[in-house]
């Protein structure tokens, strides 16, 4: 009995030894039979640059509500997508308060004019008593003095009296003389004080006017309007997918908000966020392809015009592969009416030709610790190379470091869930796309 349960547990421990073995057999990177490959191509590529973008006008202004205390009530809209032409008003606001203010300055400007008036009529009049008033000390003075030259003919005590008086006059006309000059210094300050109230007031005035003429917005050029979207209408409230309606009649607006824009007509051009991949492969002036979405069936031309020299960081609706973008525009060479700003577009840039260039399937090019590897077969087995990647195309890459015609892998050989994923699938061809 226990030499049969011996035997069984002996056949169980082969049989347990034989599947590890298998196991781990299976799993041997360099051996998998499965894994798609394709061959190192050389010979001539395109280096074509395939991108979406969108339409724009040449110029876009953007108007903003004008910069006048308070809030602002639109009394007077155009609606969206309604053609102007240049000085043509776009949008009014109420200028009850600015209207009020300027009746206000206009109120105190007058006053300021009427009490300069009645100060130098009364500087007038002071001046011409003070006049008169010198002249009577003058007088005093000079009688004083005469009656002073006969005192050596008279007693003693009128030559002192004569004297005295003498000195009392001059004290009389110096003291007058002072309060000439102060009251002269008096009235110039006070009138430079309602001078400067009256020029506040105009001021004033200048500001309350020029805020009435700034409620009017008006076109800066021909072309076609787009409201913007209120956002203060919910309240400030704002979450994902909430949808805003544009600014209208009767809404009332912060000084400062963007509220319109007028797109420029007869000039368009695209948009477009290139991969920083791509970006080497294009320069000012190259040819490009344009199937705009609205109008399908129709191919236009157009030419790269400014190339971003800053990049972007994808956003989270960007495909994975994209790191960072770089901002290019597309200048149409015969711009068609038809053509509306906010479209969809697809690109096709016709890039440099490179006769004779080592290039494999991009996605048979693995990047590891900030490298590039290929992995080459070698018989039985798969042997990891460092490459260098000098090009990319939608399809192909340039590399260096490889011999055409040596058998490269399209999945990592050494993750074993996507040899088997991928142990379904044909090898592509080597033949460049």
């Amino acid at each position: 009995m226990k030499r049969g349960v011996v035997a069984a547990a002996a056949v169980l421990a082969v049989l347990a030894a034989g599947t590890a073995i298998t196991v781990a057999l299976t799993r041997l990177p360099e051996r998998t039979p499965g894994v798609p490959t394709a061959r190192v191509v050389k010979g001539p590529l395109k280096l074509t640059v395939h991108a979406t973008g969108d339409l724009r006008a040449g110029r876009t202004m953007t108007l903003v509500a004008p910069p006048v205390p308070g809030t602002l009530r639109i009394i007077h809209a155009l609606q969206t997508g309604m053609p102007v032409k240049s000085g043509d008003p776009v949008m009014e606001f109420d200028p009850a308060d600015q209207r009020h203010a300027l009746d206000q300055a206009r109120s105190e400007l007058a006053e300021a004019e009427e009490e300069i008036v009645k100060m130098r009529a009364d500087a007038a009049v002071q001046k011409a008593q003070d006049e008169v008033a010198l002249l009577t000390a003058r007088f005093d003075v000079r009688r004083a003095e005469l009656d002073a030259l006969g005192n050596e003919f008279i007693a003693a005590v009128n030559a002192q009296k004569n004297v005295l008086s003498l000195e009392e006059a001059r004290r009389r006309l110096a003291q007058l003389e002072e309060d000439v000059k102060s009251r002269a210094v008096t009235s110039q300050a006070s009138l430079a004080v309602v001078e400067e109230k009256r020029t506040k007031a105009t001021l004033a005035m200048q500001r309350a006017q020029q805020g009435i003429d700034s409620l009017v917005l008006r076109a800066p050029l021909d072309g076609v309007v787009s409201v913007k979207e209120n956002r203060d209408a919910a309240g400030g409230m704002l979450f994902f997918g909430m949808i805003l309606p544009e600014y209208r009649q009767g809404d009332q607006v912060w000084p400062g908000r963007p509220v319109i824009d007028v797109i420029e007509s007869g000039r368009m051009e695209v948009r477009a966020k290139i991969d920083e991949n791509d970006r080497g492969n294009l320069t000012e002036g190259q040819a490009a392809t344009v199937q705009v979405d609205a109008l399908p069936g129709q191919v236009f031309t157009a030419r790269v015009g400014s190339l971003s020299g800053l990049a972007t960081r994808a956003t989270y609706y960007d495909a994975a592969s994209v790191s960072r973008l770089f901002d290019v525009t597309f200048w149409f060479d015969n711009p068609d009416a038809r053509l509306r700003a906010g479209g969809s577009a697809r690109l096709v840039i016709e890039g440099s030709d490179l006769p004779d260039a080592v290039h494999v399937p991009r996605q048979s090019v693995f990047a590891k610790s900030g490298r590039n590897h290929v992995f080459v077969r070698n018989g039985d087995r798969f042997e990891e190379r460092e490459v260098k990647v000098t090009q990319r195309t939608e399809s192909r890459v340039v590399v260096e470091g490889l011999d055409a015609g040596a058998e490269i892998a399209l999945v990592d050989p050494t993750t074993r869930p996507a040899a088997e994923a991928a142990a379904s699938s044909p090898a592509i061809p080597g033949s460049a796309r």
